[in-house]
């Protein structure tokens, strides 16, 4: 009974488990926190830790009142076109792998999802709080492949349990993404067009790369600093103990049990 209940627990943690994910080598991008195609756009006092920049466009407006800080603005120079080259090559790789998955209609709010690649057929939306657990993992990568837009709403979150996970989520977005008001985001965000963050949203452990359209802020805070992205629960409580930990401990409990059964039985 005890390990029927323990391959049940098993089964139904494991729903969301994926293919292995490979992890994106951003090459010249990975300095850039906000990389747009055609143009930067900014409204209010942003703050972005890391490169910033434009190419093949080279316009790059509102800072200030944004300010960067820990990198460079590149108007079309040298860098962002090395950049702007690994973007393509990143968002290649990405739409590459081997889905594991399949979320198509699905809302990732309310999800525990652990290390693989997810897939979206068309859109993807976020609305609530989607968690990344590593299990443990101490290298874990997220890909989730998107065929359209991303969208997150009004202060929707992405909460990451595990060591160094931000650097290793990527979000390759077929066309646009869209981060709600007070969004607080997590991750790589590879988009074929363009990347629009509302008012107050943050994108933390990550970077803000569109392809060939804008990247649109208003009052926003992009990092692509790896400090601070573990995440601790809001409550201020433990994250639960991973899958396999909780089965290696039954499994355990299960052995000793038996143990006992058969000294009861001998004496």
């Amino acid at each position: 009974m005890i390990i029927r209940s323990l391959v049940t627990f098993f089964v139904i943690s494991s729903s969301f488990a994926a293919h292995a994910a490979i992890d994106i080598d951003l090459a010249s991008a990975d300095s850039f926190a906000v990389l747009g195609g055609s143009t930067v756009t900014n409204t209010g006092p942003t703050t972005i830790s890391g490169d910033l920049g434009v190419s093949p466009g080279t316009s790059i407006t509102g800072f200030g009142p944004g300010v960067v800080s820990g990198g460079t603005i590149h108007a079309a120079t040298a860098a962002a076109i090395a950049a702007h080259a690994s973007l393509v090559a990143a968002i290649l790789a990405a739409s590459a792998q081997t889905c594991g998955t399949a979320l198509t209609g699905q809302d990732l709010g309310g999800l525990t999802l652990t290390p693989g690649v997810y897939c979206f057929a068309a859109a993807a939306a976020l609305t609530g709080t989607l968690t990344l657990d590593s299990l443990g993992n101490p290298a874990p990568v997220y890909i989730f492949q998107i065929g359209s837009t991303l969208t997150t709403a009004t202060g929707s979150s992405v909460v990451l349990f595990g060591p160094d996970q931000g650097d290793h989520v990527f979000w390759q977005v077929g066309s646009s993404a869209t981060l709600g008001t007070a969004s607080a985001f997590a991750g790589n965000i590879l988009a074929q067009t363009s990347i629009t963050l509302g008012h107050g949203a943050s994108l933390q452990c990550g970077r803000a790369l569109a392809l060939n359209g804008a990247v649109t802020l208003d009052t926003n805070a992009v990092s692509i600093q790896s400090v601070g992205c573990e995440s601790t629960p809001v409550d201020g409580g433990v994250p639960e103990p991973s899958i396999w930990a909780m089965l290696i401990a039954g499994l355990g409990l299960t052995g000793t049990q038996l143990r006992r059964r058969r000294l009861q039985t001998f004496h």
